[in-house]
């Protein structure tokens, strides 16, 4: 609590005492009058101002909830103004039937509306929805309850002595009811809300026995505004100041133990049990014995005016209501066809990861037998072979090497867990592609040409993964070639715009005599239909299971492969990576294109 609030603290209990004071040593006079009813108008407007900040800091439901609370306050200041302007200024008492004491029974009226938001727990929609229908039909009955019992011996037959005893009935009861909410409110919620309520009790339970204390004393002809009695109305007054200088005006989280529709049902049986009151409080009214026939008459007029403006807010009410429960029966059908949805995909999760399993165990199987292949197909390439087998022999050591990868990215898509990724010199990587890749170009005589760039900054990955990705890229630009003819690959890296880049391009066929681009648009297209398959993942080849894998490696390292052609068959695959200084994006940001496909100039 900062200075302000200690100094203004003072200036409330300096005002609190100085009514004491005056009740303890000065005598019945104007004096005295004057001191008691401007300490407690004093007290009420600063209980009111200081909610005020309360309700500009906090923000939706809470800001309303602070709001309501201060305008109760207000009311009850405004009452106590009224008593102020009949006796200090006019110097008599208020008289007996009073036009603002209307204003004394409402201004409990935004107490329990700020409570019927129920701000120590998150909304739910019934609340929202219904909710405050069911509390603006309590609204009206009570309102509807303090003219039927009040207005008549005020404005139809003045009976002071009637029109006291009423009163104080109605306002007692309004009382009570409010102070039982604050109880139920206090049971359900915690911490600082727990302490606000337990506050705010306090304070009512504090005014309903002054006010006891002083209707009593007022009946024994021994009230009078400024004596004992005074002090224990002023010290609520004061005690609201504190509330509103140590709440803090924050959402709460979580502050109950349990959110639940029962408050909400409870809320609604309430207002139909007061729709269905009011025929026994028509029949009241005319059975009542003794009662003047004016008021007999204004009271049953009143009460079916009440009945058709309630029936109309039940009638609303109802439309709401269906319209509810045919929203929730829709959600409800979402709700579970999601469920039958999530359920299928369940049973589609776990049958893909058996198949992995088994994909896995398989591959590992297979690895023998095509390393033993491997083996022979490089020993048949050592011997003397004829120049018609020994294209053939090559054929052999490509597709067996070509099913080694496959088998290598079987077991790499099989293998889920994520492995250490460290810093990596791409520009090694691509010369280890390079050399690995040696047996399958030199013997189909394709020319390849590297280009480096001796300051391409590092990426930040696993090189085992990359590698498989640099091999498989290549392997499949290889394989295209010695089917279209094609005899230049280059593997270069650069980095545009500060992004490392691995450029893996098929350059154009040309002529062996005049060096121009051949273009043959039979071939381009079969060239192109075949990069195609193998860059869509969803093509059914045994290359599109490479490629995925290839798919997942780039994803996990957050880079993309961008594929793009020209008419005359040059292919460019440029692997994007981020460098190993930049932090990996979060899972908010989305997951980057993988593959783009796009010509180029």
């Amino acid at each position: 609590m900062n200075l302000r609030s200690k100094l203004w603290l003072a200036a409330v209990g300096g005002s609190l005492g100085l009514l004491a004071l005056g009740a303890l040593f000065l005598p019945h006079s104007l004096a005295l009058t004057a001191i008691s009813d401007l300490v407690q108008s004093f007290l009420l407007a600063s209980g009111a101002i200081a909610f005020i900040p309360l309700a500009r800091r906090a923000r939706g439901r809470m800001r309303l909830f602070w709001a309501l609370i201060c305008l109760g306050v207000s009311f009850w200041f405004v009452y106590q103004m009224l008593w102020t302007y009949y006796e200090v200024l006019l110097r008599r008492d208020v008289p007996d039937i009073f036009s603002g004491d209307v204003v004394l029974f409402l201004h409990i009226v935004p107490f329990m509306a700020a409570l019927a938001l129920r701000p120590h727990i998150p909304p739910d929609e019934y609340a929202t929805r219904l909710g405050r229908l069911d509390f603006a039909l309590l609204l009206m009955w009570w309102l509807y309850v303090y003219i039927l019992i009040v207005i008549p011996w005020q404005y139809v037959v003045a009976d002071p002595v009637a029109y006291g005893h009423n009163l104080n009935a109605t306002y007692l009861a309004e009382q009570v009811a409010f102070l039982t909410a604050l109880v139920a409110f206090w049971i359900g919620s915690k911490g600082e809300w727990k302490i606000l309520y337990a506050n705010l009790f306090a304070v009512g339970v504090c005014y309903a026995i002054g006010s006891s204390l002083a209707n009593w004393a007022l009946a024994r002809n021994e009230y009078y505004t400024g004596s004992l009695y005074d002090i224990a109305l002023a010290l609520p007054m004061a005690w609201l100041t504190w509330i509103g200088l140590r709440t803090s005006p924050e959402e709460p989280q979580a502050a109950t133990r349990a959110v639940s529709t029962v408050y909400g049902v409870w809320v609604a049986r309430f207002s139909m049990i007061a729709v269905f009151s009011l025929p026994l409080f028509a029949a009241w009214a005319m059975l009542q014995p003794g009662v003047q026939p004016q008021v007999r008459s204004f009271r049953v007029t009143l009460t079916l005016l009440a009945a058709f403006a309630m029936g109309v807010m039940v009638f609303i009410r109802q439309q709401l209501l269906e319209r509810e429960l045919i929203h929730l029966l829709n959600h409800s059908r979402e709700s579970f066809h999601s469920l039958k949805r999530l359920q299928a995909q369940i049973v589609q999760s776990e049958k893909l990861a058996s198949i992995g399993q088994l994909v896995g165990g398989a591959a590992h199987e297979l690895n023998n037998p095509i390393t033993a292949m491997l083996g022979y197909s490089d020993l048949l390439m050592s011997t003397k072979l004829t120049p018609e087998q020994q294209p053939v022999a090559a054929k052999i050591g490509q597709y067996v090497r070509r099913s080694r990868s496959l088998v290598a990215s079987l077991i790499s898509f099989a293998r889920q867990a994520p492995a250490p990724k460290i810093p990596i010199d791409l520009n090694t990587l691509a010369r280890t592609a390079v050399k690995l890749t040696q047996p399958q170009w030199e013997p189909a005589k394709i020319e390849v040409r590297t280009e480096f760039d001796p300051n391409l900054p590092k990426v930040l990955g696993d090189s085992n993964q990359l590698l498989q990705v640099c091999l498989q890229l290549m392997g499949n630009c290889l394989h295209i070639m010695s089917e279209t003819g094609s005899r230049v690959l280059s593997v270069s890296t650069d980095q545009p715009k500060g992004t490392p880049v691995l450029q893996i391009a098929i350059e154009a066929r040309r002529s062996p005599d005049s060096g121009e681009i051949l273009r043959d648009s039979q071939v381009d297209a079969r060239v192109e239909a075949r990069i195609d398959a193998r860059v869509d993942a969803r093509v059914d080849r045994g290359d599109s299971v490479a490629l995925s894998a290839c798919q997942g490696i780039i994803q996990e390292h957050r880079g993309r492969i961008v594929y793009d052609h020209r008419e005359d068959g040059a292919i460019r695959l440029r692997v994007e990576l981020p460098e190993a200084d930049v932090r990996p994006r979060g899972p908010d940001s989305g997951v980057p294109v993988l593959w783009q496909s796009q010509p180029y100039a």
